[in-house]
């Protein structure tokens, strides 16, 4: 009876677990993002807890106040100016101040023959049509916005519940972090060995995730975003904020802002921008990503290029923006549970 009774606690000790799991799954990016800052600003919060005496409320709400300050605070202001230059664009549009039609057209009469053929058998030659497809893309394109922007004003109140959650989520992991994770381990049905190879590695990949990711994320989009504004291209900070988001992704990354930019560039007369914007994409952006993230990352955290960029790309399709942080992760732990799987069976063999 002794096995039955363990496996009926055992089940019912899943069921529960998933029944809290479904629960609380509509605060999941709170509570996902709450996790990864306390990670990522446990440091921190170790700093204040000694220089407070081990006074543990202070300290958490200490670094509480930085996150809010160097995270939160910054990212609302970006989002802010970001709508506005959006708006701004899409007025000059409709006004006619910038004419997609007409750049095609500049381009078009600088291709060799072959490709003005294929874009007459495409039915791409005829400017009126051009012109016409173009303002029809760019009016679907501003109504989904537009509408996108009425869902996220109707959910402007979930968000604020999402930011609520995950801030007191974060104030007490900060606070009583170190007591959990002892209490997880203890728990884990794990050997000790294990599940501390995991849980390191996972706190690695997500320090690493931020780091590498996010920080030369936000260099390369700073970056991009200033050469854009220098050499007068309409909308740099929607530019900056798309080369910011595209670098999560390794080796194609920033590449598929600026490269058609420079293009466009050389193909219409501005030679020596469009030289001056390939010279800052290889040298400039380009470097920032080859020479910050193997800093940042370090050796034990460091995966394939490959395993990140199928890991980011699958993460984001099935989580959305968390799955950049998700996906990742995920591919470390596979990677760390198989090695030490392996690590077990040749000590076994060896015994």
């Amino acid at each position: 009876m002794t096995k039955l009774e363990d496996r009926t606690f055992l089940a019912l000790v899943v069921v529960i677990s998933l029944a809290l799991a479904w629960v609380v799954e509509p605060f999941f990016g709170a509570i996902l993002w709450g996790l990864v800052a306390a990670i990522l600003f446990s440091p921190l919060n170790h700093r204040f807890v000694r220089r407070f005496g081990g006074r543990r409320n202070i300290a958490a709400l200490m670094t509480l106040l930085v996150i809010v300050a160097m995270v939160i605070v910054p990212a609302i202001l970006l989002g802010i100016f970001l709508l506005q230059e959006i708006s701004a664009i899409y007025v000059k549009i409709r006004t006619g101040q910038i004419d997609f039609a007409l750049y095609f057209q500049e381009v078009q009469q600088i291709l060799p023959g072959w490709a003005r053929s294929m874009l007459r058998r495409l039915g791409l030659t005829n400017i009126g049509a051009v012109r016409e497809l173009i303002a029809a893309g760019i009016t679907s394109s501003f109504r989904s916005l537009a509408a996108q922007a009425f869902l996220i004003g109707q959910s402007a109140f979930g968000f604020l519940v999402a930011l609520g959650v995950m801030l007191y989520l974060l104030f007490f992991l900060l606070r009583d972090g170190d007591g959990l994770v002892a209490r997880f381990h203890a728990a884990v049905p794990l050997r000790p060995e294990q599940s501390g190879a995991l849980a390191d590695r996972f706190v690695a990949v997500i320090r690493a995730t931020i780091k590498g990711s996010v920080i030369v994320a936000i260099l390369q989009g700073t970056i991009g975003g200033i050469v854009f504004g220098l050499l007068g291209i309409q909308g740099a900070l929607i530019w900056g904020v798309m080369m910011g988001f595209l670098s999560l992704l390794p080796a194609i990354g920033t590449g598929l802002v600026w490269v058609p930019v420079a293009i466009y560039l050389l193909a219409t007369g501005a030679i020596w921008q469009g030289i001056l914007l390939v010279f800052c994409g290889l040298f400039v952006i380009g470097m920032v990503d080859n020479i910050l993230r193997p800093i940042l990352v370090g050796r034990d955290a460091r995966m394939p290029d490959y395993i990140v960029l199928i890991s980011t790309l699958g993460g984001l399709e099935v989580f959305g923006f968390s799955g950049f942080v998700i996906g990742p992760v995920i591919a470390a732990l596979f990677i760390a549970a198989w090695d030490i799987l392996t690590e077990s069976r040749k000590a076994e063999n060896a015994a």
